[in-house]
């Protein structure tokens, strides 16, 4: 981007200075607390999407225009930003992810494959492995080994590990390994006997064990709710509520590396949610974060959804939105319920397999009566069409018996949805938010292996929502991948794949319809859009600074442009270090940057 020579950057602040002196408080309006100009502003307002200057007095937004109609909220006091023609956007909204989770991946071994890790063989994990037992203390602290990440789909042998690889790394520890889908994993035999999982347990509601040939003992791998058997009876037993706040306040950083300024926990626990809330009693949220409660886990007395934190209003920083449903698995690990066969079977399965739903329809009702009866959100996981049918089908008859309101039910993931359910989800209201980065990480594997050439094309059906005149989101629902916005915004965008294809090009939108879904749109979604999602007069300063413009440069290199800056309230939470060792120019606040502990974020 072409920047001002410094005698005009000098000139501008000259000019601005001058404005400053012209007696800015006359009219009565109030001072700005900082102003920051010369920028490209993408304010995501329709009625005034362009600007220049924005101010901002205690957090919020006062005025959103030229420097010159900026002009009166400028004061002896005000701090001036020169953004050096920057662009500036409001901050990005996470329509789903798990910012909890994120920060336990932290206490795991890697093994995502690339881009964003390096495992590609099974050898390859089993090293990881050793090197975590044998290099960290947490497994000694807390008695197992965990990994997290891989993905069969990328591994050399395109396969599950199973109980034997596992047990190559130790028979002594038990050790657990959880697919990057998060759907299914692998325990060795330590693990298995210490979950009591043998040839006699059956398996559960809406899970599988996964056996040897021709016999019931088991082989290792887990899926759906027996995975969470695992995952409960493993790891999640052994976090205290200090555990779950620690993690939570180290994984915000993370969000804010990338441009998020409002984070989502879907599927908080009873313990993840005492994490939040000792988090925000002592100050050490950073950010937005709205908790959706895992529907299993709600006791009829529960402390949590009855709680003050209860509502859509935050509290230092924190709130409980309403339910998360899970009804079906993932696509990529050939779980998800579908109403057509998979493409190839997974192994154990036969040709007719459409994957399996994790509750039966009675309970999807009775779930969404008491959350409708109580007026919380739905958020509800649907990977499979068949999945998004049960969904829909339990709205309708809940609908009939609950009188109507502005209740804007989610259809997380919708990777299969056909046509006619989008046409449903638009009479009920359900807003759409697509994991629009499978195109990316999965597409090739879904039109190869999961659904076909055909049905892939398809997958997180865009442009047949912009067809409807729905709003819809996107997210990255991470730490499935990492909440990176600059790569979720390439993906909707350009729809390629791991292998350069590019997967159903009639499904590609345009980069401004893009950016609503993780902005304007998505504050809606959270039923936040008079507060954030765009820059405007009355708004929280949430604000994002980028290298480059995402409505000027090739729609290619979207995932290369970097975050410079994270504001929220109108107070920096991240500044990307200076690759020359500095950090990028304070622009004249006088205050100094904290970068200590900070990572470049970069386009992974």
């Amino acid at each position: 981007m072409m920047m001002p020579s410094r005698p005009a950057r000098w000139a501008l602040l000259g000019a601005l200075a001058a404005l400053a002196g012209c007696g800015a408080s006359d009219d009565g309006q109030p001072n700005a607390d900082v102003v920051y100009t010369n920028a490209n502003v993408i304010t995501m307002n329709d009625a005034a999407p362009r600007a220049t200057t924005v101010a901002v007095k205690n957090g919020r937004i006062l005025a959103v225009g030229s420097a010159a109609e900026v002009s009166a909220y400028w004061g002896a006091d005000t701090a001036v930003e020169n953004l050096d023609g920057r662009t500036l956007l409001p901050g990005f909204v996470d329509a789903h992810g798990h910012l909890s989770f994120v920060g336990l991946m932290a206490q795991a071994a890697d093994l995502m494959p690339p881009p964003d890790g390096g495992v590609t063989t099974i050898a390859e994990l089993q090293q990881r492995l050793r090197h975590w037992l044998a290099t960290s203390d947490i497994p000694a602290r807390k008695g197992y080994v965990f990994g997290t990440g891989y993905d069969d789909s990328q591994l050399a042998e395109l396969r599950h590990p199973t109980r034997d690889d596992l047990d190559a790394v130790s028979t002594e520890v038990p050790i657990y390994v959880l697919h990057q889908s998060a759907h299914l994993g692998a325990a060795n035999s330590r693990a298995l006997e210490m979950l009591g999982i043998d040839a006699e347990t059956p398996d559960p509601e809406g899970g599988i064990i996964r056996r040897r040939p021709g016999s019931r003992e088991p082989n290792g791998v887990l899926e759906e709710n027996a995975n969470m058997m695992a995952l409960s009876g493993l790891v999640l037993q052994s976090m205290t509520p200090r555990d779950a706040m620690e993690s939570i306040v180290a994984a915000q950083q993370r969000y804010a590396e990338f441009g998020y300024t409002t984070a989502q926990d879907g599927g908080t626990t009873p313990e993840t949610a005492a994490g939040y809330i000792a988090a925000a009693e002592q100050g050490r949220l950073t950010l937005d974060v709205v908790s959706y409660v895992f529907a299993p886990a709600i006791r009829e007395d529960d402390p949590f959804l009855y709680s003050p934190y209860s509502g859509r209003t935050y509290q230092n920083h924190y709130r409980i939105g309403g339910m998360k449903l899970i009804l079906d698995g993932s696509p990529q690990g050939k779980t998800a319920w579908l109403t057509e066969p998979y493409h190839v079977p997974p192994d154990g399965q036969g040709s007719d397999y459409r994957g399996y739903p994790n509750m039966p329809d009675e309970r999807v009702a009775e779930y969404l009566g008491r959350a409708f009866d109580n007026g919380w959100q739905v958020l509800a996981h649907v990977n499979g069409d068949a999945a998004a049918d049960q969904f829909l089908d339990a709205l309708e008859r809940i609908s009939a018996r609950v009188p109507a309101d502005d209740r804007r039910p989610v259809a997380i993931h919708a990777q299969t949805v056909r046509a006619d359910q989008l046409d449903r989800m638009k009479a009920f209201g359900v807003i759409p938010s697509f994991f629009a980065a499978h195109t990316f990480y999965w597409g090739d594997w879904h039109r190869d292996s999961v659904l076909g050439p055909e049905r892939a094309q398809n997958i997180s059906p865009t442009a047949w929502a912009v067809e409807r005149g729905m709003r819809f989101t996107t997210h990255h629902d991470a730490p499935i991948i990492p909440p990176n916005a600059m790569r979720v915004l390439w993906a909707t965008v350009n729809r390629v794949t791991r292998s350069g294809q590019v997967l159903g090009p009639d499904q590609r939108v345009d980069v401004e319809t893009a950016l609503k879904a993780m902005t304007i749109w998505a504050a809606w979604q959270h039923f936040e859009e008079d507060r954030k999602g765009s820059i405007e007069p009355g708004k929280a300063a949430d604000l994002v600074v980028l290298s480059d413009d995402p409505l000027a440069v090739a729609p290619e290199s979207l995932a290369d442009i970097e975050v410079l800056r994270t504001i929220k309230g109108g107070r920096e939470i991240y500044r990307r270090p200076a690759t020359d060792g500095a950090t990028e120019p304070s622009g004249g606040t006088g205050q100094r940057p904290q970068t200590a502990g900070v990572r470049r974020a970069e386009s992974e």
